[in-house]
């Protein structure tokens, strides 16, 4: 048998070789395939941690987590050592203030300065925003819709019908919503999230509207097998299949190096994953609730993120 990640090297191969070649929002150009797909199989705790090169596993986690907190600034990542939002921000207040600050200068601003951390570590309403707080408005007498106080919980909803109507086609969450894009640092990538019980097992499908597979991908997958472990721990079920799925799967062109490096590697080992403590609600998890084990990646391949 094929090792489960050769189908990700595959995609990547093949992107980077017969991709369309074009300019991109960021101004860096890419290689660009349409409708990839990739399965993945939970079962006795796998989960598709890339093994051609390190995964910051917990840097992703750390993500997850807040997302689900609904949090939409920067600063609990920042107070975690988690850079990977910092970029948006910093280069709203480099091209605010004409300044050029460095990261670590700006994080340092973010962490000591509560009005500068509410102004420009705000990201809009993004991805944890949208989960656990999609926004209600409320028809007045004179006519007016008035925004509710407290938005829908796509997340708590999504529990209660797995546990109470598994059989529904209506398990789905999603972030991207249109009334709300220009307010986004970043309109979400990992978008639309179903999920499917069958025979006791959860399986979950993840669609991307965009996914950068040199350096996205690997937390994207991650964290979608993540959440649907503890999905399925909260409503007593067992993990299934992951289905990965991209509108835009694309390789960056400043990425050559990374391709090439990464497919000069063979996938070894299986990584697994588990969960060490199943908390009241899916709102409850902790960092060291998890833990990965039977990992031993190849070293890193540092690459440059598109803002």
């Amino acid at each position: 048998m094929p090792h489960p990640e050769q189908q990700y090297l595959d995609l990547l191969h093949r992107t980077w070789t017969t991709g369309d070649e074009r300019r991109d929002r960021t101004g860096v150009g890419t290689r660009s395939l349409f409708g990839a797909q990739l399965r993945f199989d939970l079962a006795g705790d796998a989960v598709p941690l890339l093994t051609t090169k390190r995964v910051a596993w917990k840097v992703a986690a750390r993500e997850l987590l807040w997302f689900l907190s609904g949090s939409t600034n920067i600063r609990p990542l920042v107070e975690q050592n988690v850079h990977i939002w910092t970029d948006w921000p910093l280069a709203r207040y480099n091209r605010d203030t004409g300044a050029n600050v460095d990261r670590a200068t700006f994080e340092a601003m973010i962490l000591a300065d509560d009005a500068f951390a509410a102004d420009y570590g705000d990201l809009g309403p993004v991805y944890g925003k949208q989960w656990v707080d999609w926004p209600v408005y409320e028809p007045q007498p004179d006519g007016r819709f008035v925004r509710a106080q407290t938005g829908i919980n796509q997340i708590a909803l999504l529990v209660e019908s797995l546990r109470h109507n598994p059989g529904s086609r209506r398990h789905i969450f999603t972030g991207w919503n249109v009334a709300e894009l220009d307010g986004m640092a970043l309109p979400p990538c990992h978008m639309t999230y179903q999920y499917h019980v069958a025979a006791g097992r959860l399986s979950g499908m993840l669609w991307q509207r965009s996914c950068d597979l040199g350096l996205g991908y690997a937390f994207n997958a991650f964290s979608a097998a993540l959440l649907l472990r503890m999905l399925a721990q909260q409503c007593d079920l067992e993990p299934g299949d992951l289905v990965w799925s991209a509108g835009d799967a694309h390789v960056y062109l400043n990425h050559e190096h990374l391709v090439t490096e990464q497919l000069s590697r063979v996938p070894t080992g299986t990584p697994k994953l588990r969960l060490l403590r199943k908390p009241a609600t899916i709102f409850d998890y902790r960092i060291d609730d998890f833990e990965v084990y039977d990992y031993a990646p190849m070293p890193g391949i540092s690459a440059p993120v598109a803002v």
